[in-house]
Protein backbone atom coordinates (compact mmCIF):
# COMPACT_ATOMS: atom_id res chain seq x y z
CA UNK A 1 0.00 0.00 0.00
CA UNK A 2 1.20 3.57 -0.61
CA UNK A 3 2.68 5.92 2.34
CA UNK A 4 0.08 7.42 4.44
CA UNK A 5 -0.33 11.02 4.57
CA UNK A 6 -0.59 10.61 8.74
CA UNK A 7 0.38 7.42 11.14
CA UNK A 8 -1.54 7.52 14.57
CA UNK A 9 0.75 6.11 17.51
CA UNK A 10 -1.11 4.55 19.49
CA UNK A 11 0.50 2.35 21.91
CA UNK A 12 -1.66 0.49 24.29
CA UNK A 13 -0.95 -2.39 27.76
CA UNK A 14 -4.50 -3.46 29.27
CA UNK A 15 -6.56 -0.83 27.56
CA UNK A 16 -9.59 -3.20 27.08
CA UNK A 17 -12.28 -1.36 28.62
CA UNK A 18 -11.98 1.87 26.44
CA UNK A 19 -9.69 0.62 23.60
CA UNK A 20 -12.90 0.06 21.19
CA UNK A 21 -14.44 3.37 21.41
CA UNK A 22 -10.67 5.03 21.08
CA UNK A 23 -10.38 3.11 17.79
CA UNK A 24 -13.95 3.75 16.71
CA UNK A 25 -13.41 7.75 17.04
CA UNK A 26 -10.32 7.13 14.75
CA UNK A 27 -12.12 5.89 12.06
CA UNK A 28 -14.46 8.34 11.35
CA UNK A 29 -12.06 10.83 10.90
CA UNK A 30 -13.14 13.34 7.92
CA UNK A 31 -9.34 12.79 6.80
CA UNK A 32 -9.05 9.24 5.55
CA UNK A 33 -5.53 8.97 4.59
CA UNK A 34 -3.82 7.51 7.79
CA UNK A 35 -2.51 4.53 9.27
CA UNK A 36 -3.43 3.30 12.84
CA UNK A 37 -0.02 1.54 14.57
CA UNK A 38 -2.06 -0.08 17.54
CA UNK A 39 1.33 -1.42 19.59
CA UNK A 40 0.74 -4.00 21.92
CA UNK A 41 2.88 -3.23 25.01
CA UNK A 42 2.26 -6.65 26.53
CA UNK A 43 -1.74 -6.31 27.37
CA UNK A 44 -3.37 -9.28 29.30
CA UNK A 45 -6.94 -8.03 29.21
CA UNK A 46 -7.67 -9.17 25.50
CA UNK A 47 -7.18 -5.59 24.45
CA UNK A 48 -4.93 -6.55 21.91
CA UNK A 49 -7.81 -8.57 20.35
CA UNK A 50 -9.90 -5.39 19.83
CA UNK A 51 -6.82 -4.02 17.70
CA UNK A 52 -7.26 -7.08 15.72
CA UNK A 53 -10.76 -6.98 15.24
CA UNK A 54 -10.28 -3.89 14.15
CA UNK A 55 -7.45 -4.37 11.62
CA UNK A 56 -9.20 -7.11 10.07
CA UNK A 57 -12.45 -4.68 9.27
CA UNK A 58 -10.49 -1.87 8.19
CA UNK A 59 -6.69 -2.53 6.03
CA UNK A 60 -5.99 1.48 7.72
CA UNK A 61 -5.16 -0.66 11.26
CA UNK A 62 -1.96 -2.02 12.04
CA UNK A 63 -1.75 -4.49 15.21
CA UNK A 64 2.28 -4.71 15.77
CA UNK A 65 3.54 -6.21 19.19
CA UNK A 66 6.29 -4.76 21.35
CA UNK A 67 8.87 -6.68 23.05
CA UNK A 68 6.74 -5.17 26.37
CA UNK A 69 9.30 -3.37 27.42
CA UNK A 70 7.48 0.17 28.42
CA UNK A 71 5.64 2.82 27.44
CA UNK A 72 8.73 5.07 25.83
CA UNK A 73 9.81 1.65 24.39
CA UNK A 74 6.48 1.15 22.56
CA UNK A 75 6.61 4.53 21.37
CA UNK A 76 10.10 4.50 19.49
CA UNK A 77 9.16 1.03 18.19
CA UNK A 78 6.15 2.46 16.41
CA UNK A 79 7.94 5.95 15.45
CA UNK A 80 10.18 3.35 13.37
CA UNK A 81 7.42 1.51 11.93
CA UNK A 82 5.60 5.06 10.84
CA UNK A 83 5.51 5.33 7.48
CA UNK A 84 4.02 8.95 7.36
CA UNK A 85 5.92 12.30 7.30
CA UNK A 86 3.04 13.17 10.05
CA UNK A 87 2.37 11.53 13.28
CA UNK A 88 -0.50 11.65 15.28
CA UNK A 89 -0.45 10.69 19.32
CA UNK A 90 -3.18 9.00 20.44
CA UNK A 91 -3.82 6.64 23.53
CA UNK A 92 -5.84 3.76 23.98
CA UNK A 93 -8.60 5.61 26.77
CA UNK A 94 -8.82 8.65 24.72
CA UNK A 95 -11.42 10.12 22.10
CA UNK A 96 -10.70 12.00 19.21
CA UNK A 97 -12.76 14.85 18.04
CA UNK A 98 -13.89 13.78 14.33
CA UNK A 99 -12.16 16.74 12.41
CA UNK A 100 -8.92 16.06 14.59
CA UNK A 101 -6.37 14.55 11.64
CA UNK A 102 -7.66 17.00 9.00
CA UNK A 103 -7.12 20.42 10.95
CA UNK A 104 -3.49 19.15 12.08
CA UNK A 105 -2.69 17.94 8.97
CA UNK A 106 -3.55 21.05 7.23
CA UNK A 107 -2.09 23.23 9.77
CA UNK A 108 1.11 21.18 9.78
CA UNK A 109 1.15 21.25 5.72
CA UNK A 110 0.67 24.83 5.81
CA UNK A 111 3.89 25.88 7.91
CA UNK A 112 6.24 23.16 7.30
CA UNK A 113 9.10 24.61 9.66
CA UNK A 114 6.45 23.68 12.80
CA UNK A 115 7.98 20.63 14.57
CA UNK A 116 4.74 19.63 16.80
CA UNK A 117 1.48 20.75 17.34
CA UNK A 118 -1.56 20.21 19.88
CA UNK A 119 -4.74 21.00 20.49
CA UNK A 120 -6.78 22.31 23.05
CA UNK A 121 -8.22 19.24 25.32
CA UNK A 122 -11.75 18.37 27.14
CA UNK A 123 -11.37 16.41 29.95
CA UNK A 124 -14.17 13.66 30.64
CA UNK A 125 -16.16 12.22 32.31
CA UNK A 126 -16.70 15.46 34.46
CA UNK A 127 -18.80 13.39 37.39
CA UNK A 128 -15.05 11.84 37.83
CA UNK A 129 -12.81 14.76 37.32
CA UNK A 130 -9.92 14.75 40.05
CA UNK A 131 -9.58 19.19 40.71
CA UNK A 132 -6.16 18.85 40.53
CA UNK A 133 -6.72 17.34 36.83
CA UNK A 134 -9.43 20.05 35.50
CA UNK A 135 -7.28 22.66 36.93
CA UNK A 136 -4.31 21.79 34.86
CA UNK A 137 -7.11 21.22 31.66
CA UNK A 138 -8.18 25.16 32.42
CA UNK A 139 -4.75 26.07 32.52
CA UNK A 140 -3.66 23.96 29.27
CA UNK A 141 -6.02 25.30 27.47
CA UNK A 142 -5.37 29.44 27.88
CA UNK A 143 -1.60 27.97 26.78
CA UNK A 144 -2.04 28.28 23.03
CA UNK A 145 0.07 30.60 20.83
CA UNK A 146 4.32 29.67 20.49
CA UNK A 147 4.58 32.56 22.73
CA UNK A 148 2.34 31.41 25.65
CA UNK A 149 4.21 27.52 25.24
CA UNK A 150 7.35 29.10 25.45
CA UNK A 151 7.06 31.58 28.20
CA UNK A 152 5.08 29.00 30.87
CA UNK A 153 6.98 25.92 29.79
CA UNK A 154 8.86 25.55 33.09
CA UNK A 155 5.06 25.26 34.96
CA UNK A 156 3.63 22.47 33.43
CA UNK A 157 3.64 20.49 30.34
CA UNK A 158 2.41 22.52 28.02
CA UNK A 159 1.21 19.97 25.43
CA UNK A 160 -1.59 17.37 25.78
CA UNK A 161 0.85 14.28 24.86
CA UNK A 162 -1.98 12.47 22.66
CA UNK A 163 -2.78 15.84 21.36
CA UNK A 164 -0.27 15.96 19.50
CA UNK A 165 0.62 15.82 15.62
CA UNK A 166 4.52 16.01 14.81
CA UNK A 167 7.43 15.46 11.76
CA UNK A 168 8.61 12.04 13.16
CA UNK A 169 11.96 12.52 11.32
CA UNK A 170 12.35 15.88 13.49
CA UNK A 171 11.71 13.62 16.81
CA UNK A 172 13.90 11.21 15.70
CA UNK A 173 16.84 13.21 14.98
CA UNK A 174 16.64 15.16 18.63
CA UNK A 175 16.99 11.69 20.14
CA UNK A 176 13.02 10.04 20.17
CA UNK A 177 11.95 9.34 23.87
CA UNK A 178 14.14 9.00 26.58
CA UNK A 179 13.38 6.95 29.29
CA UNK A 180 14.53 7.86 32.56
CA UNK A 181 13.18 8.94 35.99
CA UNK A 182 10.93 11.24 34.64
CA UNK A 183 7.48 11.94 32.10
CA UNK A 184 8.78 11.08 28.87
CA UNK A 185 6.55 13.82 26.94
CA UNK A 186 7.59 16.39 29.10
CA UNK A 187 10.95 15.90 29.02
CA UNK A 188 10.67 15.77 24.94
CA UNK A 189 9.12 19.26 24.84
CA UNK A 190 11.62 20.63 26.98
CA UNK A 191 14.75 19.06 24.62
CA UNK A 192 12.90 20.65 21.59
CA UNK A 193 12.59 23.86 22.95
CA UNK A 194 16.16 23.51 23.75
CA UNK A 195 17.31 22.44 20.00
CA UNK A 196 15.27 25.86 18.83
CA UNK A 197 12.37 23.39 17.34
CA UNK A 198 8.60 25.25 17.32
CA UNK A 199 5.70 23.94 19.09
CA UNK A 200 2.23 25.04 18.54
CA UNK A 201 -1.42 24.43 19.71
CA UNK A 202 -4.65 24.68 17.59
CA UNK A 203 -6.86 26.77 19.63
CA UNK A 204 -9.83 24.22 19.86
CA UNK A 205 -10.55 21.06 21.49
CA UNK A 206 -10.00 17.78 19.25
CA UNK A 207 -9.19 15.22 21.66
CA UNK A 208 -11.53 14.36 24.75
CA UNK A 209 -9.03 13.30 27.31
CA UNK A 210 -9.94 11.27 29.87
CA UNK A 211 -9.41 11.16 33.35
CA UNK A 212 -8.88 8.30 35.87
CA UNK A 213 -8.09 7.13 39.05
CA UNK A 214 -5.32 4.41 36.96
CA UNK A 215 -3.88 7.58 35.08
CA UNK A 216 0.09 7.17 34.54
CA UNK A 217 0.53 10.65 36.04
CA UNK A 218 -1.06 9.35 39.62
CA UNK A 219 0.42 5.54 39.83
CA UNK A 220 4.01 6.41 38.19
CA UNK A 221 7.09 7.43 40.23
CA UNK A 222 8.23 9.50 37.27
CA UNK A 223 5.40 11.36 37.65
CA UNK A 224 6.09 12.89 41.22
CA UNK A 225 6.98 16.05 42.02
CA UNK A 226 10.28 15.13 42.42
CA UNK A 227 10.76 14.12 39.38
CA UNK A 228 9.31 17.37 37.81
CA UNK A 229 11.52 19.63 39.32
CA UNK A 230 14.75 17.59 39.02
CA UNK A 231 13.92 17.77 35.20
CA UNK A 232 12.74 21.36 35.26
CA UNK A 233 16.05 22.20 36.46
CA UNK A 234 18.34 20.38 34.24
CA UNK A 235 16.64 22.17 31.31
CA UNK A 236 16.57 25.23 33.07
CA UNK A 237 20.45 25.59 33.78
CA UNK A 238 20.82 25.51 29.93
CA UNK A 239 18.44 27.78 29.12
CA UNK A 240 20.23 30.68 27.10
CA UNK A 241 17.96 33.34 29.08
CA UNK A 242 19.69 31.94 32.42
CA UNK A 243 22.76 31.95 31.03
CA UNK A 244 22.56 35.19 29.78
CA UNK A 245 21.70 36.32 33.26
CA UNK A 246 23.58 33.92 35.12
CA UNK A 247 24.70 36.33 37.72
CA UNK A 248 21.45 38.60 37.86
CA UNK A 249 19.07 35.39 39.04
CA UNK A 250 16.30 36.05 41.66
CA UNK A 251 13.84 34.31 42.74
CA UNK A 252 10.58 35.09 44.01
CA UNK A 253 9.67 32.82 47.00
CA UNK A 254 11.65 32.64 49.97
CA UNK A 255 9.75 29.68 52.00
CA UNK A 256 10.85 26.24 52.78
CA UNK A 257 8.67 24.23 50.11
CA UNK A 258 10.23 27.07 46.98
CA UNK A 259 13.89 26.55 48.75
CA UNK A 260 13.81 23.08 48.52
CA UNK A 261 12.16 23.23 44.97
CA UNK A 262 15.01 25.49 43.82
CA UNK A 263 17.73 23.88 45.55
CA UNK A 264 17.68 21.52 42.32
CA UNK A 265 18.65 24.36 39.95
CA UNK A 266 21.27 25.47 42.75
CA UNK A 267 22.96 22.49 42.23
CA UNK A 268 24.19 23.40 38.60
CA UNK A 269 26.01 26.13 40.08
CA UNK A 270 23.64 29.12 40.29
CA UNK A 271 23.17 31.60 43.00
CA UNK A 272 20.68 34.14 43.41
CA UNK A 273 21.20 37.54 43.97
CA UNK A 274 18.51 38.15 46.06
CA UNK A 275 14.85 36.36 47.62
CA UNK A 276 11.97 38.26 46.83
CA UNK A 277 8.94 37.67 49.18
CA UNK A 278 5.68 39.99 50.01
CA UNK A 279 5.78 38.38 53.89
CA UNK A 280 6.71 41.13 56.03
CA UNK A 281 8.10 38.27 58.46
CA UNK A 282 10.44 37.54 55.79
CA UNK A 283 11.82 40.45 54.87
CA UNK A 284 15.29 41.52 55.95
CA UNK A 285 16.02 37.98 56.69
CA UNK A 286 18.78 35.91 54.67
CA UNK A 287 19.23 32.99 53.21
CA UNK A 288 22.57 31.73 52.71
CA UNK A 289 23.80 34.61 53.00
CA UNK A 290 21.56 36.35 50.08
CA UNK A 291 18.88 39.25 51.47
CA UNK A 292 15.21 38.44 50.93
CA UNK A 293 13.75 41.88 49.69
CA UNK A 294 10.15 43.32 48.52
CA UNK A 295 9.30 43.17 44.93
CA UNK A 296 9.98 46.87 44.70
CA UNK A 297 13.92 46.16 45.21
CA UNK A 298 13.75 45.46 41.14
CA UNK A 299 12.46 49.01 40.33
CA UNK A 300 14.84 51.08 38.04
CA UNK A 301 17.99 48.63 39.01
CA UNK A 302 20.39 47.78 36.27
CA UNK A 303 21.21 45.95 34.80
CA UNK A 304 17.71 44.66 34.94
CA UNK A 305 17.87 41.02 36.96
CA UNK A 306 16.41 37.89 35.65
CA UNK A 307 13.44 36.62 37.83
CA UNK A 308 12.50 33.09 38.23
CA UNK A 309 8.72 33.07 40.33
CA UNK A 310 8.78 29.74 41.82
CA UNK A 311 5.49 30.63 43.97
CA UNK A 312 2.84 27.66 43.67
CA UNK A 313 0.01 28.96 45.66
CA UNK A 314 -3.91 29.14 44.12
CA UNK A 315 -4.07 32.70 42.55
CA UNK A 316 -0.77 33.90 43.06
CA UNK A 317 0.69 33.50 39.30
CA UNK A 318 -1.80 36.96 38.36
CA UNK A 319 -1.04 38.79 41.19
CA UNK A 320 2.71 38.22 40.56
CA UNK A 321 2.51 38.85 36.37
CA UNK A 322 0.37 42.06 37.43
CA UNK A 323 3.41 42.98 39.88
CA UNK A 324 5.93 42.24 37.18
CA UNK A 325 4.25 43.96 34.54
CA UNK A 326 3.95 47.19 36.68
CA UNK A 327 7.78 46.69 36.85
CA UNK A 328 7.71 47.21 33.10
CA UNK A 329 9.11 43.06 33.28
CA UNK A 330 8.01 40.91 30.25
CA UNK A 331 6.95 37.43 30.48
CA UNK A 332 9.26 35.24 28.58
CA UNK A 333 11.92 38.10 28.30
CA UNK A 334 12.79 39.19 32.08
CA UNK A 335 10.53 36.51 33.89
CA UNK A 336 9.59 32.94 33.54
CA UNK A 337 6.73 30.94 36.50
CA UNK A 338 8.16 27.64 37.80
CA UNK A 339 5.78 25.10 38.46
Amino acid sequence: MPAPTVSVLLPFRDAAATLDTCLASIRVQTWTDFEVLCIDDGSRDGGDAIAATHASEDPRFRLLRAPASGLVAALNFGLRQARAPLVARMDGDDLMHPRRLELQQAAMTADTDLTVLGSRVRAFPAAALSDGFRAYVDWQNTCVTEQDIAADLYLEAPLAHPSVMYRPERIIAAGGYRDGPFPEDYELWLRLHRLGHRMGKLPRPLLRWRDHPGRLTRVDPRYAREAFDRLRAEHLAADARLAAHRERLVIWGAGRRTRRRVAHLLAHGFQPMAWIDIDPRKLGNRIGGVPVVPPDWLRGRAPRPFVLCYVASHGARPCIDAELERLDFRKGADYLHVG
